[in-house]
């Protein structure tokens, strides 16, 4: 069973990443909101990215990362886990508040404005924070899957832990 939400975990987190990478890549080619319809069909393009692929991949991570929690009790002593979870809420506040729901957002507001019911010039104001936001978000996921591949030992009792952990995983 630990192997098996081992697997889950790893896949939302290539998930996860994949999808920010994608994201971060569709910012580079976006057209300019001038060209009106390319503009909609490409933030149209990153909303799916964000709603099935993004969204899915977050939820597999956090909820295998818990559930990993609960099978292995070495876990609860182990200081590098308790610094996992801390980071990926950052990396879920980070996800939901600051890119999916942008997101979804300018490629419901640019829909609009293609079909005349919004002012274009509200479009793509904010792709600078996007970017900046994407990278940070990024760079702490990074950070949660080295955290799970070095693992650190962070005092004495966390040492005994990590041996737990160990002898329970391998």
């Amino acid at each position: 069973m630990r192997r098996f939400v081992k697997f889950l975990h790893s896949m939302g987190a290539i998930g996860l990443i994949g999808a920010m990478a994608a994201l971060l890549v569709l910012l580079v080619l976006i057209p300019d909101p001038g060209a009106l319809d390319a503009y909609a069909n490409h933030r149209a393009i990153m909303g799916k990215i964000a709603e099935w692929l993004l969204l899915p991949s977050l939820a597999l991570v956090l909820l295998s990362g818990l559930w990993s929690m609960m099978l292995t009790s070495a876990f609860i002593h182990a200081g590098w886990v308790w610094i996992k979870l801390a980071t990926g809420i950052l990396v879920f506040k980070g996800v939901m508040f600051s890119i999916q729901g942008p997101a979804e957002h300018e490629a419901m507001l640019s829909a609009q404005a293609l079909a005349g019911n919004a002012d274009p010039a509200q479009l793509g104001q904010r792709i600078g924070e996007e970017w900046g936001v994407l990278w940070v978000i990024v760079a702490v996921a990074v950070v949660n899957v080295v955290l799970g591949i070095w693992r650190p030992r962070l005092s004495q009792r966390q040492r005994k832990a990590q041996r737990d952990v160990q002898r329970h995983t391998a």
